[in-house]
């Protein structure tokens, strides 16, 4: 069914549905995303509840509007902003941001979905437990993008992506009927698990308003340390003997080049170098014990079994020293984007392929030209963000040409080790064409079902995840 614009007709219809503080004053900041690659368009609302989404939803349904979710604007991959087309409708999050009820004794709690991440954060810590989502933006991105991206960041390899961290979900559908999914049950089995198909779903099946999230009981010890490897495959086997001695307590292992490193000095961004001589090659991890046991003697016990795969070893002897050595890793994609990538890469490959994916890409990417690579990553989980970087004195306009050769060899590679193309930002518009390219057919062809079934007039972010119609 053809979509139809916002017009202004339809604009006071959605005027006596929302109240005027809930009309963007200034719409512009909602129209473009982080990298500056797309400018979309559109009418921006915020609505304050459920109720008030599910209104604008069933008006867009009933006049062929589409609606794009607008959750904190950070992700990478296009999926809150359009374009092209009809004038959509931006439904921004941003004044649903309560934290409706916290359960201690059950570690649950339940929140709106525009709260910030930080924020649910801070409100587990009041009560003595940890929500361990963590990431880079999560002071700006929201709780329904993140379960509509099932996000990721450093903590996956002990507690999962966002959806192992949702016990149940509120959401709207295109038609504006509400479905209340919110449950803190751990157990329940009465047909299909229609909250792992939200979470995921990038707002093209509906929009999540509400979660219920676990809470973990937070380590009573924590320790971090960088230690410095010659290879990749020696990071690999590194992570074997830590998960022989350590076992579930490691929270985050990630795999860091130098070229990340060299990058902080050439932008000129401030941070402590860990080593004198900057390795090729360096692991950054964090471990978390409970009361009674020591995490820096843990780590350095590690280092003493890692012999022959670590040459040299900080381990923080403060918060302040451990902070010190996660900035390092933090501001590593601000300065990527100081840099100015030719073609990033979110990709996944079964661990132990890891090194051999590492060897192989560069020998690739030489064939169509000279270029620097920063390869990082959650090497945990393995989720490599593999960049490649224009040499240095030159911009990346003058690779605009060669921006497609270098991402479908990227991803020919990872998909030949049985690997994914989008790790952990989501399809979104910009990997449509790469899902249809490397998805399995009987896949697309449920989720097209699926996605018919629950959008039939196609109002649901169009074009994110699915080419629309």
């Amino acid at each position: 069914m053809a979509l139809n614009s916002a017009t202004e007709a339809f604009v006071e219809r959605l005027g006596e549905i929302l109240p005027d503080v809930a009309f963007a004053a200034d719409p512009a900041g909602f129209l473009v995303e982080p990298r500056g690659r797309w400018v979309g368009q559109g009418v921006v609302v915020s609505p304050a509840t459920t109720g008030e989404v599910s209104a604008v939803l069933a008006a867009c349904f009933e006049a062929s509007v589409a609606v794009v979710p607008y959750s904190g604007g950070t992700g990478l991959v296009g999926g809150q902003v359009l374009e092209d087309g009809p004038v959509p409708v931006v439904l921004s999050l941003a004044r649903m941001n309560g934290i409706r009820s916290v359960y201690p004794d059950e570690n649950v709690i339940e929140v709106d979905a525009g709260v910030i991440l930080h924020d649910v954060q801070m409100a587990a810590a009041d009560v003595g437990r940890l929500f361990p989502l963590s990431l880079a933006s999560e002071g700006s991105a929201r709780i329904g993008g993140l379960l509509a991206t099932n996000a990721g960041g450093l903590n996956v390899i002990r507690y999962g992506n966002a959806r192992a961290q949702c016990l149940g979900v509120e959401v709207v559908l295109a038609d504006g009927t509400i479905w209340n999914g919110m449950s803190r049950l751990r157990k329940d089995n009465t047909g299909y698990d229609l909250r792992d198909l939200m979470i995921g779903s990038e707002g093209s099946l509906g929009i999540i308003t509400g979660a219920s999230l676990r809470l973990m009981p937070r380590p009573t010890e924590e320790a971090t340390a960088m230690f410095a490897v010659p290879s990749p495959k020696a990071a690999v086997s590194l992570l074997g003997v830590a998960g022989e001695q350590l076992g579930e307590t490691i929270s985050a292992f990630e795999l860091i080049h130098r070229q990340g490193l060299d990058f902080l000095e050439e932008v000129a961004i401030d941070h402590k170098r860990p080593f004198r001589d900057t390795p090729e090659w360096s692991v950054l991890m964090k471990v978390g014990l409970p009361a009674g046991q020591s995490p820096q003697g843990a780590l350095e016990t590690l280092f003493e079994a890692a012999d022959g795969l670590v040459s040299d070893g900080v381990i923080a002897q403060s918060g302040q020293q451990a902070k010190a050595l996660w900035d390092i890793r933090e501001t590593i994609p601000e300065a990527n984007k100081r840099i100015g990538s030719i073609s990033s890469h979110d990709i996944s490959v079964p661990i132990s392929c890891v090194p051999e994916f590492i060897e192989r890409a560069p020998a690739m990417l030489a064939k169509i030209g000279d270029f620097r690579i920063n390869c990082f990553g959650h090497l945990g989980d393995g989720n490599l963000h593999y960049n490649v970087f224009p040499p240095k004195g030159r911009d990346r306009s003058e690779f605009v040409e060669q921006r497609d050769a270098i991402k479908a060899a990227v991803h020919d590679l990872a998909h030949s080790f049985g690997g994914s193309v989008s790790a952990e930002h989501g399809i979104g518009r910009l990997k449509v064409s790469d899902l249809e390219t490397y998805g399995d057919p009987a896949k697309l062809s449920m989720m097209r079902a699926i996605k018919d079934a629950l959008d039939p007039r196609g109002i649901m972010n169009p074009g994110a995840v699915l080419r629309a119609k």
